[in-house]
């Protein structure tokens, strides 16, 4: 059987990359730009950064930033209309995974307007025709939807998340500019790093990895873990890390899947609006735990990547014991929480959100298979 590997037509990575989108529009002979982003991104002059750029090179575009967390079918529907009504022929998204995600459906369904439902976009959909060009700028060193065939949507009636999994979708540039994301705070620093952590921890186990995403994902939890502290710290050197240790995670993992800490997450932010990076880094340990029976020696390396000395000496209980207790210290050292119940999870909810993780599109990837049950049992320990 052969391994697919989806990755960007391009991708600029380091400080001041910004400056390659003039280059690329006009390299590709783009019109008219339809910028997808958010309103604290305008207010804060992020946004501007890029903008700026776009003025003093006669670039044309107009601003959609009714982008909020955890985007919406219907943020979706008014975004795909405004860039028709405007007459735009390409994208540029800027912020982290909810402005990306947002232009990846806007330009899906532009492209395939059969699926102007947004919702019938859900799961592994073979759409005919690939999106309207995307630009992605990635503001947050987590997501990284900058270099991945996902995106998630919230269908608000139904009060559930959806994945969407499509090779269409991809960003054909990404722009990975540590200076776009000094002036995340540390909260948001925090946990999309743990986000990027987490796909990079989950990528290396599912069933679908393979050498080359091993490879990958194996480098990034050593980025992550040894960057983030400094990150959150807003130093630079750890800022550039971060961006660069999260794009390795998403090389990977948009390729193998994940598994049911994000089938788990994903829940959290249809019912109560909960930011994707803080529901991973409080479930993460503990579906770690669930899955180390199915592992292997995998853990051994996890540990080994993020610093734990003397793992070859240990035993298989030990060196998994160390991963975990690895992630752990990671994740109280930069402040995530450490319970559901810290984070407004209700306990009369858990029923309705195992089911809802259990028909979540990353189940399937989770290395131990997994029952409704089973994950309420989890979501009950972290509670």
């Amino acid at each position: 059987m052969a391994n697919r590997m989806i990755l960007n037509e391009t991708s600029y990575i380091g400080a001041g990359a910004i400056s390659h989108i003039v280059d690329e529009a006009k390299g590709r002979g783009f019109k008219k730009a339809l910028i997808v982003t958010d309103k604290d991104l305008v207010k804060f002059g992020v946004v501007s950064k890029v903008t700026d750029l776009m003025d003093q090179n006669g670039l044309a575009y107009e601003v959609f930033d009714d982008v909020k967390a955890n985007p919406t079918v219907a943020i979706v529907k008014e975004g795909v209309a405004k860039f028709a009504q405007i007459g735009a022929d390409y994208l540029i998204a800027i912020g982290g995974g909810s402005p990306i995600d947002t232009a990846k459906a806007i330009g899906i369904i532009t492209n395939n307007p059969e699926h102007a439902d947004v919702v019938s976009l859900e799961g592994a959909v073979e759409t005919k025709n690939k999106s309207v060009p995307i630009i992605a700028v990635s503001t947050t060193a987590g997501t990284a939807a900058e270099v991945t065939i996902n995106y998630v949507i919230t269908d608000e009636e139904k009060k559930r998340k959806f994945v969407c999994v499509d090779p269409h979708d991809i960003p054909v540039v990404a722009i990975v500019d540590s200076e776009m994301m000094s002036s995340m705070p540390k909260g948001l620093t925090a946990s999309t790093g743990m986000d990027a952590l987490t796909h990079a921890i989950e990528g290396y186990i599912t069933k679908g990895a393979w050498e080359l995403t091993d490879t990958l994902h194996l480098k990034a939890i050593e980025i992550i873990s040894r960057s983030l502290r400094s990150a959150v710290n807003n130093e630079p050197k750890g800022r550039e890390d971060m961006a660069l240790g999260q794009y390795v995670a998403g090389m990977g993992f948009s390729n193998v899947g994940l598994g049911i800490v994000h089938s788990m997450a994903h829940p959290l932010g249809a019912f109560y609006d909960t930011p994707h990076g803080v529901a991973n880094a409080v479930i993460l340990p503990y579906v770690m735990e669930y899955n180390a029976p199915a592992t292997g020696e995998k853990y051994r390396e996890i540990a080994r990547a993020m610093g734990v000395q003397g793992v070859d000496e240990m035993s298989q209980e030990e060196y998994r014991k160390a991963a975990i207790d690895a992630v752990k210290k990671l994740s109280e050292d930069v402040g995530i929480p450490k319970t559901l119940r810290e984070i407004g999870v209700k306990e009369e909810d858990l029923k309705a959100l195992s089911e809802s993780a259990l028909a979540d599109a990353c189940t399937p990837g989770n290395p131990r298979d997994t029952s409704a049950e089973e994950i309420y049992e989890i979501y009950k320990k972290i509670y």
